[in-house]
């Protein structure tokens, strides 16, 4: 029995890297999701620079063009979303990736539990919430008082929201002598 057990306890262990799968294609929808948003703020380079020179401004000019960035940043987001996901993964399942153990970077990267990745993903896909919310905020036409209430409401909710998921972040900073 105890031949067996080991048997199982290897294949069961060694199962654990099919989580490579979530890391690879994780990693693989963070990079088209860079380049896509990166196509996009070209592509509303390139329509404003041909909306300059014709001297011709559509009467929605600034508005697509601040929309169709934050259409981009939210595109960057959730590709930090992914790699996020990735990284962690990959720490928790796999192994500790060497060169961000040696990295002077910030250490976002760095993941030593499942909460903590858990953490850091909320923190990003609140702010991707809140980067939508502000684009279909941008394209709303307001017919009352009632309804900028509500969008006060809504930014105010917002904000608190922040401020306690501000406030629950471990802040403790080392320093490098």
């Amino acid at each position: 029995m105890n031949f067996i057990e080991k048997i199982f306890e290897r294949l069961l262990w060694d199962s654990r890297l099919f989580v490579i799968l979530a890391v690879v294609f994780g990693m693989l929808g963070g990079i088209i999701l860079f380049v896509v948003a990166s196509l996009d703020i070209y592509n509303v380079a390139v329509y404003t620079v041909e909306m300059m020179t014709s001297h011709h401004h559509p009467h929605n000019f600034h508005e697509k063009i601040v929309g169709d960035i934050i259409g981009a940043v939210d595109l960057y987001l959730i590709a930090v979303v992914m790699f996020l996901f990735s990284f962690g993964l990959y720490e928790l399942f796999i192994s500790k990736i060497d060169p961000a153990e040696s990295s002077e970077s910030s250490g976002v990267l760095k993941i030593k539990n499942l909460d903590q990745l858990k953490d850091k993903l909320a923190k990003v896909i609140v702010m991707v919430l809140i980067v939508s919310f502000f684009k279909r905020v941008l394209n709303t036409e307001y017919e009352g008082a009632l309804e900028m209430l509500y969008f006060a409401l809504s930014i105010l909710a917002l904000a608190l929201g922040l401020f306690f998921l501000h406030r629950g972040a471990d802040h403790t900073v080392i320093h490098k002598h």
